[in-house]
């Protein structure tokens, strides 16, 4: 059970699907908001659903957190909680607030089709309150077995949203919320507030699609006797077209995006800042991203989460990414070339394993690219090679000297040496790439024979 002095705060998906980047918008507020205040942060899986729950989906919205750098501090089931909900209805039942009802679900549809054509809201008409215990032994005898519907107030219950602030809900123009189903299995609301109450959560933050919910919920926990919990609402991301995301269809999955080697630090502040009044900017750490979170800046509009803009910012993440940052993943990748190796191809990269590539150009096998025109010209390099060592003025002095006894400038200077020593037309600045080659390896690219494209320190490095 979390400490009770401090704010607890929980994600609650459904192991129905891959959890999207709206998804993460979700779980990353709640987490960033206890870590910022240090508190606890709960994975609840709502997995009462057993039809379309799957363990695969559970285990996969694990790997997602992880991924984004939220593990959970508390991790519970919803499914082996079972006893705890029913507990709760007892209640509910014995203090008069939960009761049965014996309709089917057809005389429930064919009573809200004759509400509509009289122009009246579809809410239920409490009749099972009705009801005498003839008729209801009667319905017993016929083998129906009742759902129980919660009693509300019929108040106006209203709470300060930490998005939307203000908000006033008359419960009289709701229907009773169902809780139990007939076969004793419960629905959504119960186990939901149960939970909140049980694990001591102080702040609810979810999507703008359960606002509705919100009045139905306050009322509940107040009839088991507990406080209610802070809410805030956030807008929902959708897809440029202003579709939806989608769990079902697979909507911008986390799992996807990570496949496609995405940063997990550009994904978590897309997520977080798209739809705020914060520009879209790279961050160095979560805790940086905890720092922006403002809920009373997130946008009451539904919020265009563009791909496009995600992957250049995926890309901006790793070129302002601290070499402190990148290293185990260098060293994972087989990278030696330390912080000067970091710091020459950071800006190049678009996804971070792309570091590879240019770091088998330092110091592997290259094809080079040359024309036959050039071959006089690049030996010539070769001869005004100055002695080691290298550092990062010797590509100045080495082209001051170079220009002067060829009279080549601009590209017909600069391009033919960068095709000869990477195989590319661009990339990272020579003079920080040429002293993590080393003095040999650049005579021998640029003495190969020419029309040879393969160097003379081995075969050729495959363009990822």
């Amino acid at each position: 059970m979390p400490d009770a002095s401090s704010p607890v705060l929980r994600f609650a998906p459904s192991p129905t699907g891959l959890l999207h980047v709206g998804n993460a918008r979700t779980a990353l507020l709640n987490a960033l908001l206890a870590r910022r205040s240090g508190g606890t942060f709960i994975l609840r899986l709502d997995d009462t659903d057993t039809a379309r729950s799957r363990p695969e989906f559970a285990a996969a919205i694990a790997a997602d957190l992880d991924w984004l750098g939220i593990p959970p501090d508390l991790s519970v089931r919803q499914s082996d909680r079972l006893a705890l909900y029913g507990e709760a209805a007892e209640r509910l039942k014995a203090a008069g607030r939960l009761y049965p009802c014996f309709e089917t679900e057809e005389e429930l549809d064919l009573k809200r089709k004759l509400q509509r054509a009289r122009g009246l809201p579809p809410v239920y008409d409490r009749a099972a309150l009705r009801l005498d215990p003839a008729a209801r032994a009667r319905f017993a005898a016929e083998g129906r077995a009742p759902h129980w519907r919660f009693l509300l107030a019929h108040l106006e219950v209203a709470w300060d949203d930490g998005v939307r602030g203000p908000q006033r809900v008359d419960t009289a123009s709701l229907s009773d919320p169902v809780l139990v189903r007939a076969d004793g299995s419960f629905l959504y609301t119960l186990p939901s507030v149960v939970d909140d109450v049980a694990l001591g959560v102080t702040q609810v933050v979810r999507g703008e699609d359960h606002v509705t919910n919100t009045a139905v919920q306050i009322e509940i926990i107040e009839a088991l006797g507990a406080r209610p919990p802070r809410f805030a609402h956030h807008n929902l991301l959708t897809l440029p077209s202003g579709e939806g995301l989608s769990k079902r269809l697979g909507h911008l999955s986390l799992k996807a995006l990570r496949e496609d080697g995405l940063e997990s630090l550009a994904v978590a502040a897309a997520a977080v800042l798209v739809g705020t009044s914060r520009p879209l900017q790279p961050v160095a750490s979560l805790d940086e991203l905890a720092a922006l979170v403002d809920l009373s800046e997130i946008s009451r509009a539904p919020a265009r989460f563009d791909p496009q803009e995600l992957t250049a910012l995926s890309a901006r993440t790793l070129h302002v990414m601290s070499y402190a940052a990148a290293r185990p993943r260098l060293l994972a990748l087989g990278i030696a070339g330390g912080a000067d190796f970091w710091l020459a191809v950071r800006g190049n990269l678009a996804r971070f394993e792309e570091a590879a590539f240019w770091w088998r150009v330092c110091r592997g096998p290259l094809a080079g690219v040359r024309a036959a025109e050039d071959g006089a010209f690049l030996a010539a390099a070769a001869a005004a090679l100055p002695p080691e060592p290298w550092d990062g003025e010797t590509y100045g002095a080495w082209i001051a000297g170079l220009k002067a006894v060829s009279g080549r400038g601009g590209k017909a200077l600069f391009l033919p040496l960068r095709r000869a020593l990477t195989g590319e037309d661009k990339g990272p600045e020579l003079a920080a790439l040429l002293p993590l080659m080393g003095r040999a390896r650049v005579a021998a690219r640029l003495r190969a024979s020419d029309g040879d494209l393969q160097a003379a320190d081995g075969a050729a490095i495959p363009r990822p």
